[in-house]
């Protein structure tokens, strides 16, 4: 029997299309950035929405007479014109410690009561710690002229130096800048840059006698003695004069010895020598003309 031979089977032999699989590139992971001071910016944010509620609250005077019975009449009515307190005296001070780490975990513990709206580092680094608006607890007590409370219509600011050593050239030259824009900003006079001393000459150092006052009165930040002095009348009075000025005088030595360190800063003495004397006599007319 014949058999007929069947034509072969063509079989595709093309292989099929690979099959296209979407390959998700795996993103770099993002570095962690840690925050050595989120504890404490935490509280920051805490105390400032505290203090953000109490400005928001509208309520009438809530008096009473004498009997402590009878309620005053009173009324809340929001007026439109109205604006932030601002300061209008800038204090300065010396950390008087080892380090700006140092200082800045003294600022930022509950348990020291202390702070400063700013600190500049031996690099020039300048640390905003308090916002401008709110009252940071620098000055302490104190008297200069008829203020009392400081730390409510002042700003502070610390230089990182222990009280011994020179300031660094990037300490002076950040800290005019840093003047420079508060002057500015808050249109503070001439002569209400003050020491910690001249607020607080019972008590405290600082800014001390290596402190370069001079070259902040060039700059427009506190006033300086002429070149040529005028000596001082026969019958001058000193203690009015230093009170004028606005030291407290009710430790005169302490007054004395703040003024001189501010403003002869070579002699830390409680004696005015003539030339001290001329000094002053030259100085009590630029801060009470």
């Amino acid at each position: 029997m014949a058999f007929t031979a069947c034509s072969p089977k063509i079989v595709n032999t093309k292989p099929p299309d690979p099959v296209k699989i979407d390959v998700i590139k795996a993103e770099p992971p993002k570095p962690v950035v840690f925050n050595p001071h989120a504890a404490t910016d935490s509280i920051y944010t805490f105390k400032t929405d505290s203090l953000l509620a109490i400005v928001k609250q509208q309520q009438s005077a809530m008096l009473f007479d004498s009997t402590g019975v009878a309620a005053i009449p009173s009324e809340w009515i929001g007026s439109v014109n109205f604006g932030i307190r601002k300061a209008n005296y800038v204090i300065i001070h010396f950390t008087g410690q080892d380090s700006i780490a140092q200082t800045i975990k003294t600022f930022t513990l509950k348990i020291t009561e202390v702070s400063a709206h700013y600190v500049i580092g031996k690099d020039g680094k300048v640390f905003h710690l308090v916002n401008d608006y709110l009252r940071a607890n620098h000055a302490g007590v104190g008297k200069w002229g008829s203020v009392t409370d400081m730390n409510s219509i002042s700003l502070g600011i610390e230089i990182d130096n222990n009280g011994t050593e020179p300031y660094t050239d990037a300490q002076i030259k950040s800290l005019l800048y840093l003047l420079a824009q508060l002057k500015k900003t808050y249109n503070i006079p001439t002569a209400n840059f003050i020491g910690h001393q001249d607020f607080a000459p019972r008590r405290k150092p600082d800014p001390g006698p290596l402190f370069p006052w001079k070259l902040l009165a060039d700059n427009g930040f506190g006033y300086w003695s002429d070149p040529v002095l005028e000596p001082a009348p026969d019958n001058f009075d000193y203690k009015t004069a230093l009170r004028l000025i606005g030291y407290d005088t009710s430790d005169i030595n302490a007054a004395i010895i703040a003024f001189k360190r501010h403003f002869v800063q070579d002699d830390s003495t409680a004696q005015l020598s003539p030339l001290d004397l001329n000094v002053l006599y030259n100085v009590y007319q630029k801060y009470a003309p």
